[in-house]
Formats: C-alpha cells, sequence, structure tokens
C-alpha cells in the first residue's frame, strides 16, 4: 500500500455528512498526512492546480457539475497517475464497467462498511483494479466503453476543443478562445476524428453525447 500511504487524500461529493464519512473512513483505513475534500467537480480541480498530485482520489459520479463519466476522464488527465476510486449509489454492471474503461482504478459501492474502502486501497496499492462483489464481466457493453476508452484518450487539448465543438464553434472561434493557431486547432480537430473513429465533426459531437450518462444509466433516478 505504499503509493497511498503517507500522502494526502482527496473526497470529491456534494453531500456534507457522506463527505465527512468518507474523511473519518479514510483516516481510519489508511495512513494519509491529510484528507481534503471538494463538492464538485470544478472545486475539486481547483485545489488539485494548486498542491502536490494526491495519493489518492474518491469521487462521486453524482456532482452537480458533472454529465456521467465526463468528471472522471477530466480528473484523470489532470491526474494521470493518480488512482481514482468511484464511490457512487449507482451499481448497474454497465456503470461499474465504463467507470473502469475511463480510468478508475476501483469501484466501491456507495453504502459500502468501511472494510470494504480498506480492501479497495489494498488492491489498489498492489497496482490491481478494485472491482464490487456482485460485479458481472459482460459483453453488452463492450461499444459504449470502446467509446469511453476512446474519449479517454484525448489529451487535455484535444477533449477542450472537443468541447468547444459540442457548443457549435467553429475553428476560427475556437482558435481565438484557446488563443492557438487556427491551423493548429485543425491538426487537432483531425486527430480528435481519427481517435474516435469517426469522419466528420457531427459524428465526433454525437460519440461525446453518446458516452454520457444517458446512454449508461437506468432511465429512472
Amino acid at each position: 500500500m505504499n503509493q497511498t500511504s503517507h500522502g494526502w487524500a482527496l473526497v470529491v461529493d456534494d453531500h456534507p455528512l457522506f463527505c465527512d464519512a468518507l474523511e473519518l473512513t479514510l483516516k481510519s483505513v489508511a495512513d494519509f498526512s491529510a484528507v481534503k475534500t471538494a463538492d464538485s467537480l470544478e472545486n475539486a480541480l481547483k485545489l488539485l492546480e494548486g498542491n502536490e498530485a494526491p495519493s489518492l482520489v474518491i469521487l462521486d459520479l453524482n456532482l452537480p457539475d458533472v454529465n456521467g463519466l465526463d468528471g472522471l476522464i477530466r480528473l484523470k488527465r489532470q491526474t494521470e497517475k493518480t488512482p481514482v476510486i468511484i464511490v457512487s449509489s449507482m451499481t448497474d454492471n454497465a456503470i461499474i464497467s465504463g467507470a473502469i474503461v475511463a480510468g478508475a482504478a476501483g469501484f466501491v459501492p456507495k453504502h459500502s462498511p468501511r472494510a470494504v474502502f480498506k480492501e479497495a486501497i489494498e488492491h489498489i496499492g498492489r497496482n490491481e483494479v478494485y472491482k464490487p462483489a456482485g460485479f458481472v464481466e459482460s459483453n453488452a457493453s463492450n461499444e459504449r466503453d470502446d467509446t469511453v476508452s476512446r474519449l479517454s484518450s484525448l489529451t487535455n487539448q484535444q477533449a477542450r476543443i472537443l468541447e468547444l465543438i459540442c457548443e457549435g464553434k467553429l475553428n476560427k472561434q475556437i482558435a481565438y478562445d484557446l488563443t492557438i493557431a487556427e491551423t493548429t486547432v485543425k491538426a487537432h480537430v483531425t486527430a480528435i476524428m481519427r481517435k474516435l473513429g469517426v469522419q466528420s465533426r457531427t459524428q465526433a459531437v454525437l460519440v461525446a453525447q453518446n458516452a454520457r450518462f444517458a446512454s449508461v444509466l437506468p432511465t429512472s433516478m
């Protein structure tokens, strides 16, 4: 468990009571120098900018400023080497599978006892991915998982450009927003389409939209 000892941990959850409970849990099951909390993805990203990378991140999928697996993907881009454990009350196999494909080091059902969190952290310390009891590998979600994997392969700049494409912006507008040359934007767009396996900007937007929660979650939430 060396890689998760002594360093600090970050809990990202918008429910204060659960955030406090997770903080106490982490302090009781692992040797972290500090446990910091954030109530949104944006606040978490800001916190990461001014600090050394944490040893572990605990992330709730259902945040007010996050759309599906986007939060995990964005967090992994900023803290590439930091293991992220997803903690969620939504434990459908498709969600767990998608989170792991998107880069999660583990998935723990939200109201699990401390022993489960301890087990998950020990798995991660051995460079293993922690999957909850009852998780069943399935071929049914292969197509969606492939989409998530492709989106996860984008660089920070490519991901930002794809976001702007999804907002309907043209290359010239994107170049202005990001203060880069239009030729650079064109090169990134070409690389984005290649990574996503699409032939047009419209198809790239559809891929991005299909990877969001609408295609993963049950219809009633």
